[in-house]
């Protein structure tokens, strides 16, 4: 079974994702780019089972744009967020697609808050997008 590696800048919160994601998306909401200081944040979830996580973390809650919560954990040493947890999908685990520093993983293949896009991110040919 394939596994990834996902760890903040420092290494101190690492986590293990055994198999494939079961989505891969991007999300292009203000709360996204402000959390990743990009123009968009881009996740993989894996079923909860399936993630080993390591070392501790500071949990931030927020309430999406959508009324549902999220649990952000990151790094208390460097400030990185190694994953998070949606309120709606409690049997997932959300994995920012950076943390896994790994160029050659899938692309996604849903894009949503497009409304917030910037106008020169172009998304793949191939990808859904919904909301």
């Amino acid at each position: 079974m394939n596994s990834r590696t996902a760890s903040c800048s420092c290494g101190q919160l690492s986590l293990v994702a055994s198999g494939e994601p079961v989505r891969i998306s991007v999300c292009h909401c203000l709360a996204c780019q402000r959390r990743t200081g990009s123009v968009f944040g881009e996740q993989a979830r894996f079923p909860a089972q399936a993630v080993v996580v390591q070392g501790s973390s500071t949990q931030y809650v927020r309430t999406a744009d959508s009324g549902n919560k999220i649990t952000y954990h990151f790094c208390p040493a460097c400030g990185s967020t190694v994953y998070y947890h949606l309120e709606k999908l409690p049997d997932l685990v959300a994995v920012p697609v950076g943390a896994f520093a790994d160029p050659a993983f899938p692309a996604p293949k849903v894009s949503v808050y497009e409304e917030r896009k910037h106008e020169w991110v172009a998304m793949p040919p191939n990808v859904e997008h919904g909301r």
